[in-house]
């Protein structure tokens, strides 16, 4: 094996043993605000905010389950829905407009939720939460991923990516 295969080979396994992917796959949620454009049917196409249900209503289907599901699967959904005796070749586009908030707790001078930005880190929410308190423990950051079912506690770096509905914990220092 190659030097620079057996690395990736070691990151990747170190990521997925730590629950940090470089990339995970976004799913809907709560509080997400997305656009649906069915094209060539204005009537059809509209923003629509997920519910605490987990689901949108649209004109003609309906309620649509979107929670935990991603653009791709809603997509796919909506598309279904129309096809079962509403239109022949229906075109469906969606896209995220408002991300649900990811939350700052502990050590922080303003803890609380904050509007998710894309590229998001934990050192950017440290920074949007008011940054450090005196009593902070700048090394022991957690991480709970909103999309683990487990809510495992995951140490992380300032600069681990923070995902919508995400909470970063700063720890406090014990001297």
């Amino acid at each position: 094996m190659k030097p620079s295969t057996f690395f990736l080979v070691l990151i990747c396994s170190v990521l997925f043993a730590t629950g940090l992917s470089a990339d995970p796959v976004y799913t809907l949620d709560s509080g997400d605000k997305i656009k649906v454009t069915v094209f060539e049917e204005k009537d059809l196409s509209d923003t629509f905010e997920v519910s605490s249900e987990g689901d949108i209503s649209m004109p003609l289907i309906g309620n649509v389950y979107v929670k935990g599901k991603t653009l791709k699967e809603v997509k796919e959904s909506i598309t279904n829905k129309f096809l079962d005796g509403f239109l022949k070749n229906p075109r469906v586009g969606i896209e995220v407009l408002n991300y649900r908030p990811f939350y700052i707790l502990g050590e922080v001078n303003e803890p609380g939720s904050y509007p998710y930005v894309n590229g998001m880190t934990a050192l950017n929410a440290i920074a949007l939460g008011g940054g450090f308190t005196y009593r902070a423990d700048k090394e022991d950051l957690i991480l709970i991923r909103a999309n683990d079912p487990e809510q495992k506690k995951i140490s992380i770096t300032p600069d681990t990516k923070v995902f919508p509905g995400d909470v970063v914990r700063v720890e406090e220092r014990l001297f």
